[in-house]
């Protein structure tokens, strides 16, 4: 025995953890078979003491990750598309969005401008007569001499025929067509709208207009292929348009002499165009305002006449004596 002992002790340190893993992995079946029984009985217990809702949660989960999977499988297998169906423009800090802020009226002068001489040719102003302008954008003498510049079609006469005559203040805007069909034939089959209400008729309003006027390139990406006589922007649904750009660097000279660039004439315009949706937009504010400067008066006083009728009435003490 002795000999035996003073042996093992001369082995090598490096063999004594190889001979303690290897005892280990021995063991572990037989552990795990005993452990077995155990394991089963606590996972029952557990599953049984669960409540019903959460023993249904499980399947729910897998079967939504599931189609999950599947929805993100179909969507890898689409074609790729150049086109972006809604793509929506960003938002621009214009003057007149603030709770307070009102129109800039030089912008809406210059818009007139770029209307008149750009617009007008294919667009209408149905809701809107010269005299609106007097006193937001023109004096009384010229808008007299804006509305003289056009002719009116007006009767009949005395022998029952139409005529022309020059427009007055109380006229409104003439229409560039004289009807549907006209417009159409000029336009390749496409109706241009009216753009008294444009601004409210479209989903975000000023930000979509300009970005639509601004949102013109040159060539479609790659693709992309257009019939003849459409133009792609990126901004208008289907990114097909049959207007042409309207605007380009130096297209009119404004009175006041400001450098017509492309995006000086579409945020002028669409400020046009804006107070033609909404002429009474100055004055809805200021009234407002006035609303809520006296609604805030009479809060005050309302809430002192309550503090001081009630204090009475909430500082009382309800004392209960027994008769003699």
């Amino acid at each position: 025995f002795t000999s035996r002992s003073h042996t093992s002790t001369q082995e090598p340190l490096s063999l004594q953890p190889t001979m303690a893993a290897a005892a280990a992995a021995a063991l572990r079946p037989a552990a795990r078979a005993a452990l077995a029984p155990a394991r089963r009985a606590l996972s029952t217990s557990s599953e049984a003491s669960q409540p019903a809702w959460r023993k249904a949660v499980g399947p729910v989960l897998a079967a939504t990750a599931g189609v999950s999977a599947v929805g993100l499988a179909m969507l890898d297998m689409q074609p790729l598309s150049a086109e972006v169906p809604d793509l929506h423009p960003p938002k621009y800090p214009w003057s007149h969005s603030g709770p307070l802020q009102t129109f800039d009226h030089a912008s809406i002068r210059r818009g007139w401008e770029v209307y008149k001489q750009v617009c007008a040719a294919c667009h209408s102003l149905e809701l809107i007569a010269y005299r609106n302008l007097i006193g937001v954008s023109h004096t009384e003498d010229e808008v007299k001499a804006i509305a003289a510049e056009d002719l009116i079609e007006d009767g009949p006469d005395d022998t029952g025929n139409m005529f022309q005559r020059p427009g007055k203040p109380s006229d409104y805007m003439p229409k560039p067509f004289p009807n549907e069909e006209a417009a159409r034939a000029a336009n390749a089959g496409a109706l241009p709208p009216d753009l008294s209400l444009i601004i409210k008729a479209r989903h975000d309003r000023e930000d979509y207009v300009f970005s639509l006027l601004t949102g013109y390139q040159e060539e479609p990406p790659a693709g992309v292929e257009l019939r003849d006589g459409l133009y792609y922007n990126a901004y208008f649904s289907g990114q097909a348009i049959g207007m042409a750009p309207p605007l380009y660097d130096e297209a009119i000279e404004y009175e006041d002499g400001t450098p017509a660039t492309t995006s000086q004439m579409a945020k002028d315009v669409v400020t046009f165009l804006t107070w033609c949706a909404e002429p009474e937009h100055d004055d809805r504010k200021r009234m407002g305002f006035k609303a809520i400067l006296v609604m805030s008066l009479v809060a005050s006083g309302l809430w002192y006449l309550k503090r001081h009728k009630f204090a009475a009435l909430k500082t009382r003490q309800v004392v209960y004596q027994k008769r003699a």
